[in-house]
This record gives structure tokens, sequence and C-alpha cells, in this order.
């Protein structure tokens, strides 16, 4: 793009650019990894949702970070030309409607590929592209409930519980994304030819249980919800309330871990050795005597006794504890960017460090300097306007 402002490189991915049509939650996830790596992302906002008077002020959604934002009015044929202009020298695109919408606006992957053969056309669904589901609105919680993930997250004879919308949304969906359509840019980049990448938050999170179902066919994973080691049934990894009402967090699996925590504490398990602990039929009269015993000191007490070693306790923090723990303070887990404490990206790298290159915009706040980029002259700027192409 001629006149591309300068900006000081970070990132292994600088020098890749982005077109992100806007959408909410896993697809701006996506879209903030891969600017956190250095990718010059531009957001494509719609055109009834630009403030001007809210430009300059900080934008609450931290998931549109390190991004600019143009305003267009997808349904004008003179916007769709505008988002045309920006995927002929894009790298990738990102989009997050439902299958069928950006072909009716004429955006669709056949569209993008007749103007740049070489791009990675990314698509965000919950369902998919195909399947009965596939046109059907959905969240993250009706996703993961057909995946068996939703039947195993939970107490023993409770109610499934939603595991907020990490496992979906986010973990299984635009992180997979970003996975997907980093993989397709290496193939590109080494000569291939553009293509689709379909992330489905059905694929991505059933895909973050493979470990489970392998759990399952070694007969180490019973379906029964809150009966297993990794599901809170197992008295050594699980959460204990403490005197003061906090928590702390016990995953002391392995034989070694176990034993220190029990050397530290001065814990005489009433299941006796090692193998007595892993019976399930013994844990619920050592989660009874655990209980007693973590119930006897603050949370606070706990972590300094037994935090430092390979006990395998931790804290319970919070959302305003968490930036300040040693450990997370000490690696920068944490940034205030542009006045705010948020999330660091990641993971880190020896050489292309990735940054918070600028706060999240609001809708439409760089729509000129992205069109004097894509050669538009400010007549040309004032006519989409005044055609509501952009705004």
């Amino acid at each position: 793009m001629p006149g591309r402002a300068a900006e000081p490189p970070a990132g292994p991915l600088t020098g890749v650019r982005v077109v992100e049509l806007a959408g909410i939650g896993p697809g701006p996830f996506a879209a903030m990894m891969l600017a956190d790596m250095g990718a010059d992302v531009i957001r494509v906002d719609r055109a009834a949702e630009v403030r001007p008077e809210r430009f300059g002020t900080p934008h609450p959604d931290l998931l549109n970070r390190g991004r600019r934002s143009i305003g267009v009015d997808l349904k004008a044929d003179a916007g769709r030309r505008v988002v045309l202009d920006l995927v002929r020298d894009a790298d990738a695109l990102l989009e997050g409607f439902r299958p069928g919408v950006t072909e009716r606006l004429g955006l669709g992957p056949v569209d993008c590929h007749e103007v740049n053969p070489r791009l990675v056309y990314g698509r965000m669904t919950g369902w998919g592209q195909d399947g009965p589901n596939a046109g059907h609105a959905g969240h993250d919680l009706t996703y993961l409930a057909p995946t068996g993930i939703l039947h195993a997250i939970g107490r023993a004879g409770e109610r499934p519980v939603p595991p907020l919308n990490l496992v979906g949304d986010f973990g299984g969906g635009g992180m997979m994304l970003a996975f997907g359509v980093v993989c397709a840019l290496f193939e590109a980049r080494a000569g291939g030819p553009g293509q689709v990448v379909d992330a489905a938050i059905v694929d991505g999170a059933t895909l973050l249980s493979t470990a489970l179902h392998g759990l399952r066919g070694l007969g180490m994973w019973s379906g029964d919800r809150g009966g297993n080691l990794l599901d809170g049934g197992a008295p050594f990894y699980d959460t204990y309330e403490c005197a003061d009402g906090r928590y702390v967090a016990v995953g002391a699996l392995e034989p070694r871990f176990y034993a220190e925590l029990v050397a530290r504490t001065g814990f005489r398990p009433p299941s006796g050795d090692e193998d007595a602990r892993l019976d399930p039929d013994n844990w619920a009269v050592d989660r009874a005597a655990w209980a007693e015993l973590f119930g006897s000191r603050t949370r606070d007490e706990w972590a300094a006794l037994l935090e430092p070693g390979d006990a395998c306790v931790a804290p319970v923090l919070d959302w305003d504890e968490a930036p300040e723990h040693p450990h997370l303070r000490t690696r920068g887990v944490f940034v205030t960017h542009s006045g705010v404490v948020q999330p660091a990206p990641a993971p880190r790298f020896s050489r292309t460090p990735a940054v918070i290159r600028r706060p999240p915009p609001h809708p439409g706040e760089h729509t000129d300097e992205i069109l004097t980029e894509l050669g538009r002259s400010p007549t040309e700027t004032a006519r989409l306007r005044e055609n509501r192409a952009v705004a």
C-alpha cells in the first residue's frame, strides 16, 4: 500500500497484511493474535457504527487492539470495491459471518481470489461451512454441548458448568483460526496459491479434547462427570476453601509431587499409601481430610508455605490480584498499554518480540488514512462519504 505510515518492526509477522471484516468474539481474537505478532491488520467496521466524536479516546474492547479501522458499508457497491482494493494487496482476510453471507455481499472467496489469487481466506464459524447445523445460530455453550466436552465439566451429581467461553470461542475457535491462517500463509509464501481456512468451534474444541479421548481409550477416564483425575474427582487435583474464605488450587498428580505436598503439610492421608490414593473408592474420605486441613489456615499462609517448590499448590487469585502475582509480574504476563492493564502478547520470541502496537480503535478512526494509502484522493474520499459507502 503506497504511503503506508512507517511503524517500528515488531514480531515474526511483520510485513504480513490482514483485512478483518468486523465481527465479535473468536474472529477478533484471531486478528488480535496476528496483530500482536506484528501483522498490519485493518479492521473493516460497519459505517453505521462510526462515531467521529469518539476518535482519540480509549475504546474498551481489548480484542480490537493493535489494528486500524475503516468504516465501510459492505452493502454499497462502492464500499465493496474499497474492500476488494484492500484485499488486492493483502496476505489474508478474516471473516466470521454465517456461511454464504460474504458470497451474497460479493466478498466471498471466489470474489477475493479474483483480485488476489494468493490470498488466505480465513472463515470463523461455530458449526463450520457445511453440515446440517451450518446455517444455524449458536454460541460457545451450544457448540460445546454436542462435542462431549460440556458433559465432562462440572461436579459429580451436578449439572454441567459453562467453562466461561474460553474453551470454545477462544481456544477452539479464534486460536485455531489464527493457527490455520499462519499455516496457510506459510504454504502460500512457499509458492502455493491462496486457499480457504474453514475454522469451526466444534472442530477446534473437539481437537482440544484429544488427550481425554486417549485416556478413555486407555480405560483411565470414566463417563461420570466429576469422577476422574482432572475434573475435580481426585482430591489431589482440586480446589479447597481456606480459613479466610479464599481458595488454593492443588494439582499434585505425580507421586513425587504428592509426596512433597504430604511432607510439607504434615498431612496423613486416611487412604494410606500411593496405590490407595489412586483408588476412587478412597477419594471421598481423603477429600474430607484435605478440606479440613486447608481450612485451618488462610490462603496466603498456604501459598507462602507451599507455592515455592514442587508441591503443586497455588493461590486462586481474582482478576485484580492476578497482575500482581510475583511470577506473572516478573515475566510481564500482564502489561499496561494506553492506561489499561491487559494480557500481554504470547508466546515469546527470542529475536522478533511481539508487542501491542496501538490501542483498540473506534470504528472508522483511520478511514481517511487507509483510503489515502489505497491511492484515493481527498475528492474521491469525500465522494465516497457523500454516497455513504464509507464513514
